[in-house]
């Protein structure tokens, strides 16, 4: 028996253990292997694990994805989590690259995926405030929102999550090193149902110009003295 000869369940059913990859490759034989890789019922979850798979066309994005992760921590792309003035300029320009890729890829989900209940962005140094402010209007389901490790995420989203996580239940920003204590407090004393999780963010040191650093060594100084 071929596979074509299989009814439309069974293969969808036969493409749902499939990896992205081996999806696409299988559709490729057959105009009818196509129409069952593009069924929707095989994209309501997407992960991801390097920012050059959000590049590639071997998924779709639609109304019918409801799970979205993003998560990566790889050698390659923990320089995007360094401070911007600790950069040089090559690696300035490595984590722009970066940064476009994963903010028109947001920018796709916000337009095309308006159904999504959860998303998972952990390790990304390059989503934005705006990012996840626009994830906000245009999901309006969303019930989960996890940015661990999210460095460039700050108190803006947690303003967001007041204004526009009508839905949101759960909220994770742990070490998100530019978050603080009153964003925190803040997102407790207006969205008391969101379950709020923030390991050590408002502990860690915010990224600031050297100068900056200067300065407060300085005052730490003399207070010990």
């Amino acid at each position: 028996m071929h596979i074509t000869q299989l009814n439309r369940e069974c293969l969808v059913h036969l493409f749902s253990f499939l990896d992205k990859n081996s999806r696409k490759n299988l559709a490729k034989t057959c105009h009818k292997l196509l129409e069952v890789f593009q069924d929707p019922l095989l994209w309501s979850l997407l992960n991801f694990y390097s920012p050059v798979e959000l590049k590639k066309d071997n998924f779709l994005l639609g109304p019918a994805l409801k799970h979205l992760s993003i998560c990566w921590y790889s050698e390659r792309v923990k320089v995007c989590n360094t401070e911007d003035w600790m950069k040089n300029s090559f690696q300035k320009d490595f984590c722009k690259s970066h940064e476009n890729t994963v903010s028109d890829f947001l920018l796709d989900v916000c337009n095309r995926c308006p159904n999504l209940l959860s998303l998972t962005l952990s390790g990304c140094g390059h989503v934005t405030d705006n990012c996840i402010l626009q994830l906000l209007k245009n999901c309006p389901n969303l019930k989960s929102l996890k940015l661990e490790n999210c460095v460039r995420i700050t108190d803006h989203t947690l303003k967001a999550v007041t204004l526009h996580g009508a839905s949101l239940r759960t909220l994770h920003v742990d070490f998100c090193r530019n978050v603080t204590q009153a964003g925190l407090d803040r997102v407790r004393e207006k969205c008391p149902s969101v379950m709020l999780r923030a390991e050590r963010s408002a502990n860690m040191i915010p990224d600031s110009k050297p100068e900056k650093k200067l300065m407060l060594e300085k005052a730490s100084r003399k207070l010990v003295q």
